[in-house]
């Protein structure tokens, strides 16, 4: 990223932050530094995909990007690695909804309508080394690298905005066909849903129950789990008979967010431990939502 980009999204981050989470987590603690302004450093860190130790070193560095965040002196790495640790990820995910409020109130719905919501999964890296680096090091080595688990980050994506309403993140590979209705279950009391398309991963009548019935939404899911020739009932027999192929091609506004988070942020939720991999992986959603909103908080022109 642009150094010229940090110190708006240092000061949307911290001013988004200071709305949602509380100053100091109890009345005995060091008051160095306020809790809105080390979660905005930990967006801060996804956004230029830093590690803890090459985040102290930057601060240290630039009055400008300290001043935005009101430090007074610059944390140490080792501060920075508790917190994330200790923060909960239903703040992150408060945070997130947050954003994504003041976002649709700077671009809001013609005519209150409601929203089409992609959802899908991608792989994040459990660390920094490369595919070119594993494929070179089996080619020359003989045997392959030792195994080790990704993660899986699921997503539901407003497709006409391009931003995420909320995110899961867990070990993969995993199914996540039941993962959908509590994921869609987060974006329903803030973002009235008219339409959710997903992948032939969320396929079941359950899924298409939940979402026509109990959300009151449209679903378009492909029926293709299973063998080709079981007798499909219900909507899954629908999708089969006529699929919406038209209305099933904005999925592809997820695909256009992963690739915006991978290219343009960070590929990796990195850490030895899977809790903090998933903290990795949610604060990355959020810098991503916030890398979004700091051109309309600021009045620039909106990008991809």
């Amino acid at each position: 990223m642009s150094e010229v980009g940090l110190v708006p999204f240092a000061r949307v981050a911290l001013e988004v932050s200071q709305e949602v989470v509380p100053v100091y987590s109890h009345r005995f603690s060091p008051q160095r530094f306020t809790q809105p302004q080390l979660l905005a450093i930990l967006c801060l860190m996804r956004y230029e995909d830093w590690t803890f130790r090459a985040a102290e070193v930057r601060l240290a560095e630039h009055a400008e990007l300290r001043q935005a965040l009101e430090l007074q002196t610059v944390p140490d790495y080792s501060t920075l690695f508790r917190f994330m640790l200790r923060v909960q990820e239903q703040v992150i995910a408060q945070v997130l909804a947050e954003v994504v409020r003041r976002f649709q109130s700077r671009k809001p719905a013609p005519n209150k309508a409601k929203s089409t919501v992609a959802v899908d999964a991608t792989g994040l890296a459990p660390g920094a080394i490369s595919t070119f680096f594993i494929r070179r090091r089996e080619q020359h080595g003989g045997a392959a690298m030792p195994w080790r688990y990704w993660l899986k980050w699921l997503l539901a994506v407003d497709t006409r905005l391009r931003i995420i309403l909320a995110q899961k993140a867990h070990q993969g590979p995993i199914n996540d066909c039941a993962t959908l209705r509590p994921l869609l279950d987060e974006v329903v009391p803030s973002n009235p849903i008219g339409t959710v398309v997903a992948d032939a991963e969320f396929d079941s009548e359950r899924n298409h129950r939940h979402i026509r019935q109990q959300i009151g939404a449209q679903s378009i899911i492909p029926a293709k789990r299973g063998k080709p020739g079981w007798k499909l009932h219900g909507v899954r027999a629908q999708m089969r008979a006529a699929f919406p192929a038209e209305l099933y091609r904005q999925r592809v506004h997820a695909e256009t967010v992963f690739s915006a988070v991978k290219r343009k942020l960070s590929a990796k939720a990195p850490g030895r431990s899977l809790a903090t991999q998933r903290k990795q992986a949610l604060l990355l959603g959020l810098a991503y939502n916030i890398y979004k909103l700091r051109p309309l908080h600021f009045g620039l022109p909106l990008y991809a």
